[in-house]
């Protein structure tokens, strides 16, 4: 006889590639948003929110010949059988809103967004599906001063951060240089589909070496485990050209990071020579070259060619939008992980030019660029730099020992929240000991106690529980507990915000 479908309970488990965010780490990310917005704004940008949902030909991601969006987004048909997708980054929805307001815009348009963001990929160790950005962009200025900006931006972000200068680097490239190989390898600039794979593939460089891009220029690799990820198909003779510019790339990042490490000033400029003269004279590599070298007289100009920013030909940045300079936020210091492992973060942000962008909608070049910061990967990086944190403080806890006096503990509760002081009052129906515990997992300061004999006196029992872990430490029987009642008070009631405020400034300091 079959189960009645009444009977049958779903299983309470997580969708694959997603994560719950508990109290802890919310508390640090409101933290970290509030630093970062500060310095957005005071570079002059301007909050601005877009839907999570768009429609998915306005994201680019167009409909081929099946029935359903290119994998790398989350995508439904609404009630018009028109195909909606979930934003894969902040800066396609930005483009489309652009367009939409063009005539009404200040320009340049100069303006900062965060939030979620949703990639239909594979998940992996420290890769999930849902992740935060923080993005800062401006439209409607061409001059490499703007991309020069973006660079600043990073830089001045990450120290306020708390990351130290010389624990990261802000790389530039420039997306035309590899379209020039591209060009000369004979493919077609209009083959998105294989470029974006060929970027992609590179893109993976710090994480898969060179074997592994090899791999996915070719015919493809094979992970750890065991999936198969389709190669660019490229000629072996193309592969080769794009493995020597990488090899010449690293090459060049290790002789930069020894010079600086000695104290030497590292010369971007003879870099730059050195790259006219294996190009030659080829159109894209030489506009690449003068805006690499309007971007370095500019940041050097300003002082940020210090270290905090440097010449990194390996950076190309995963999406097909980019038109020009690409930047990247590195962390160059290794960290241990929970489990003691040694971890290099790596890339936390990155952005660059997409002149392209706006111009699908209107059909009118619109010169654009941008930065947007990983939150959610910065954030981890943090917390191993300065260690796990406590729980945040949560609230004072007022204890229900009399029923028939609830009204009596609320009003008490509703004073402390009067006094901007976080409160509840105990909802359940537990007693003494088990309301204690609950005190203890929500992290509370204090407790506050009145039975009846406190009623009858007028009086408050204030019980500090981080004072009174540390004491019961050193307590070594309950009849030494009994007698010394740790790091507890009784106070007149009318006294109960001020000694309660007391409490919260002594652990707070």
């Amino acid at each position: 006889m079959s189960q009645s479908n009444k009977d049958v309970r779903p299983e309470a488990r997580i969708a694959k590639g997603f994560r719950d965010i508990e109290a802890q780490e919310l508390s640090g990310l409101d933290d970290m948003l509030s630093t970062i917005r500060e310095v957005y704004e005071r570079y002059g940008f301007v909050a601005l929110e877009t839907p999570a949902l768009e429609y998915t030909d306005a994201l680019g991601k167009f409909l081929p010949d099946q029935d359903r969006p290119n994998a790398g987004v989350f995508s439904f048909q609404d009630d018009d059988e028109q195909w909606m997708s979930l934003r894969y980054d902040l800066t396609a929805p930005l483009a489309r809103y652009v367009a939409q307001n063009y005539q009404t815009l200040p320009k340049p348009f100069r303006r900062y967004a965060f939030g979620n963001v949703y990639r239909n990929e594979k998940p992996g160790p420290g890769r999930f599906r849902q992740f935060m950005q923080f993005d800062a962009d401006t439209i409607g200025s061409d001059s490499m001063a703007a991309d020069a900006e973006m660079c600043m931006l990073a830089a001045d972000t990450l120290e306020a951060l708390g990351i130290k200068r010389g624990d990261y680097v802000i790389k530039l490239c420039n997306r035309k240089l590899l379209d020039g190989i591209l060009e000369g390898a004979a493919i077609d600039a209009s083959d998105l589909a294989n470029r974006v794979v060929v970027f992609r593939a590179i893109d993976k460089l710090d994480r898969l070496g060179l074997d592994g891009v090899e791999a996915l220029l070719g015919k493809g690799r094979r992970d750890e485990s065991g999936d198969f990820t389709e190669g660019a198909g490229l000629h072996p003779v193309v592969i080769s050209k794009f493995i020597g510019f990488l090899r010449a790339a690293l090459h060049e990042n290790a002789e930069r990071t020894r010079i600086q490490a000695s104290g030497g000033r590292y010369e971007w400029r003879s870099l730059l020579d050195a790259l006219r003269g294996s190009f030659g004279h080829h159109k894209l590599a030489d506009e690449a070259l003068t805006e690499l070298e309007s971007l370095g007289v500019l940041l050097d100009a300003a002082g940020y060619f210090d270290g905090r920013t440097a010449i990194d030909l390996s950076v190309v940045r995963g999406l097909e939008y980019y038109t020009g300079p690409v930047f990247e936020a590195e962390l160059t210091f290794p960290v241990k992980d929970g489990d003691g492992n040694t971890v290099r973060f790596g890339s936390v942000g990155g952005g660059g030019r997409y002149d392209d962008l706006v111009a699908r909608f209107t059909g009118q070049k619109v010169p654009a660029t941008g930065f947007a910061i990983g939150v959610s990967r910065l954030q981890a990086a943090l917390s191993l730099v300065n260690g796990r944190k406590d729980t945040p403080p949560g609230p004072v806890v007022v204890l229900v020992l009399d029923k028939d006096n609830v009204a009596d503990y609320q009003k008490m509760t509703q004073e402390l929240r009067n006094a901007g002081i976080s409160a509840e009052m105990y909802l359940g129906s537990s007693g003494m000991k088990a309301q204690m515990k609950y005190a203890d997992k929500r992290n509370s300061p204090c407790v506050i106690i009145q039975g009846s004999d406190e009623r009858a006196k007028g009086e408050v029992t204030i019980k500090d529980l981080v004072e009174g872990a540390k004491a019961a430490a050193a307590i070594k029987d309950n009849k030494e507990w009994k007698e010394a009642r740790p790091a507890q008070l009784s106070v007149p009631q009318a006294q109960l915000v001020d000694e309660v405020r007391k409490i919260i400034a002594r652990h707070r300091g």
